[in-house]
């Protein structure tokens, strides 16, 4: 046969493979128009278009996994506000008071513009711009208080008062400004809003606790280590220099790998910090499903030497599960806590051109030693999924210990003021049993502890010997 011929004949056979392509993705776009035609002519009541087409996205995307979504609204501005780490609002933390069901202030964030304006921890919102708050969900209010840098927004707030005056109501007009939200916080707020790194009773070991993976956290980590490795001025007004990192992962539910990966590569000099496995690897040059991509540390990493313990609960996921399980493959940090959830998946976000955001899974994540983290549906406690902690470190807290922990956090995380109580009595190894296990980790790593003697080589020969994920 002529090679022309040849090439004819394959030019027509990969055109009628692409048409045969294309008459079937006309066939499932005609049966859905049909259907939504149908519904748009004949159902009860008259249904808004655009309803229907986001249901039907909905529908198609619930059949996928829990992690994947179609993302628009508020959802939409909450999701790229905890990305980008910043907002147009007000600066305010809320939560509705379990007594009252009113919506009042837990912190002001320093700096804000309610901070300015003398907002306080423990105010109620009564109104926002008129709209009285009274059964308002948290989600509405802050859909409220939230908006474009520059305009502004009036709140009827309720102070405590003193026994004299009672209850005081005020009408607060409040400019919005970009707010930045902190991911990574200290152990306690000085009262000029900013962090005091080094945890309070336990000389040279700081306390990082990372909330979220969004665009400024390495940033925000690496100002903190500065500060840890040069020292800091004490209550008594020496100098301390780290002796241990705890790393406080609990309730993190992830954010952007890229960040993750940035805040491992602070502490590693070499090795995988993560790779991903997903359906295009093949193409991408894996063979036989191995990873594709494979992100690696750098050298030059920063408070080298120094022991780590990182923290972490059954709220941990994602991208704090990426940082949990590298920093404990690597040999560089005890995992301590609970189980982590096992959210070990990619999702990608895909802009739509109508409007909306496709989050989409498109791959897992793999940890250093190459064991899964994603805990698939079907999975059993058994099986291998998640970071859990190092043998000896598991600790659960009951339902009681986590409240009391919740109101001695929500009270540190306020910048101190002559009226603070005293927390000599009171300091987070005394109420934080999860913390304290982390520091008797540190002891033993780093061998600060006399009396343990050869606890340290057995603690250290069991880490490296654990399988990951157990």
């Amino acid at each position: 046969m002529p090679a022309r011929h040849l090439i004819l004949l394959v030019v027509v056979t990969v055109a009628g493979i692409a048409a045969w392509f294309a008459k079937e993705r006309d066939r499932r776009g005609q049966k859905v128009n049909e259907v939504l035609a149908i519904v748009d002519a004949a159902y009860i009541e008259p249904v808004d278009d655009q309803s229907l087409v986001h249901a039907a996205i909905d529908g198609v995307v619930a059949t996928l996994d829990e992690h994947s979504a179609f993302v628009r609204g508020d959802d939409q501005r909450e999701l790229e506000a905890a990305l980008d780490q910043r907002f147009g609002g007000v600066g305010l933390e809320l939560a509705i008071d379990s007594r009252t069901g009113e919506i009042t202030v837990t912190m002001p964030l320093p700096g804000g513009p309610a901070w300015q304006a003398g907002i306080v921890a423990g105010d109620r919102i009564k109104a926002i711009d008129g709209a009285m708050t009274s059964g308002m969900s948290i989600r509405d209010a802050v859909a409220r208080l939230r908006g474009t840098p520059g305009q502004s927004v009036t709140l009827t707030v309720t102070s405590a008062g003193t026994a004299a005056t009672g209850a005081v109501n005020r009408d607060v007009t409040l400019t919005r400004e970009v707010v930045e939200i902190e991911s990574v916080q200290g152990d306690r707020r000085r009262p000029d809003g900013s962090w005091d790194w080094w945890l309070e009773g336990e000389p040279g070991v700081a306390h990082l606790r990372i909330t979220g993976f969004g665009e400024r956290t390495a940033f925000e980590l690496d100002a903190a280590l500065s500060q840890i490795v040069a020292g800091q001025a004490t209550a008594g007004g020496g100098l301390v220099s780290p002796r241990g990192i705890v790393i406080d992962l609990r309730g993190n539910p992830g954010g952007l790998v890229t960040s993750a990966v940035d805040v491992c590569d602070r502490f590693l000099d070499e090795g995988v910090i993560v790779s991903t496995r997903g359906r295009g690897s093949a193409a991408a040059g894996a063979v036989d499903g191995n990873p594709s991509d494979v992100r690696l540390a750098t050298p030059g990493a920063t408070v080298a030497g120094v022991p780590i313990a990182v923290i972490v609960d059954g709220l941990t996921a994602s991208a704090a599960e990426i940082v949990a399980a590298c920093l404990q493959d690597h040999g560089r940090a005890i995992v301590v806590g609970e189980r982590t959830y096992g959210k070990g998946t990619v999702q990608s976000i895909l802009p739509l051109s109508g409007g909306g955001l496709l989050k989409l899974t498109t791959a897992e994540y793999l940890r250093p030693s190459g064991m899964t983290i994603n805990r698939r549906p079907d999975a059993a406690a058994a099986d291998i999924w998640g970071v859990s902690p190092d043998p000896g470190f598991l600790i659960v807290p009951s339902g009681d210990a986590l409240d009391r922990l919740a109101r001695w956090r929500r009270q540190r995380d306020t910048p101190m003021t002559a009226e603070t109580p005293d927390s000599s009595t009171n300091r987070p190894r005394a109420v934080d049993e999860v913390l304290a296990g982390a520091l008797d980790a540190l002891r033993i790593e780093s061998g600060l502890d006399a009396e343990l003697g050869g606890e340290k080589k057995t603690a250290r020969d069991a880490h490296e010997a654990a399988p990951a994920g157990a």
